[in-house]
């Protein structure tokens, strides 16, 4: 059974950091590209950033470039999210996804790409 599990969520002030992880089981996870989605009250899920399953190659949305920082551990089957000087409007719950399928350019920002889905967690940030 294919589990995704976020931690690291919590308050913070503006300014702050917070670190989240995604720790996944039942899974070859080196072989799975993953992501971190954010997702707000009545808004749709956001591709916030993606790492390839080598770990090489990132990809973010142009409001967290910068700030977010997304890698992994393969061989502790861990995924993180470094967020630095984190906004009000970062303030979300915070979703990791895996998928073993090819994803090109925009594929990337696509939930029906993926797989696998955590449940996320709260990142809430005060002003």
């Amino acid at each position: 059974q294919v589990r995704l599990v976020e931690s690291g969520g919590g308050l913070v002030q503006a300014g702050g950091s917070l670190r989240l992880s995604c720790a996944a089981s039942g899974l070859a996870f080196s072989r799975y590209r993953m992501v971190w989605f954010r997702q707000t009250p009545g808004k749709v899920r956001e591709f916030v950033g993606g790492i390839t399953s080598s770990g090489t190659t990132t990809y973010y949305v142009d409001s967290v470039k910068g700030r977010f920082t997304i890698s992994r551990d393969n061989a502790k089957n861990m995924m993180y999210l470094q967020m630095n000087s984190l906004k009000p409007e970062d303030t979300a719950v915070y979703y990791c996804a895996a998928t073993d399928r090819a994803i090109f350019g925009s594929g990337w920002y696509a939930e029906s790409v993926y797989n696998y889905w955590g449940q996320g967690t709260q990142v809430t940030v005060s002003s």
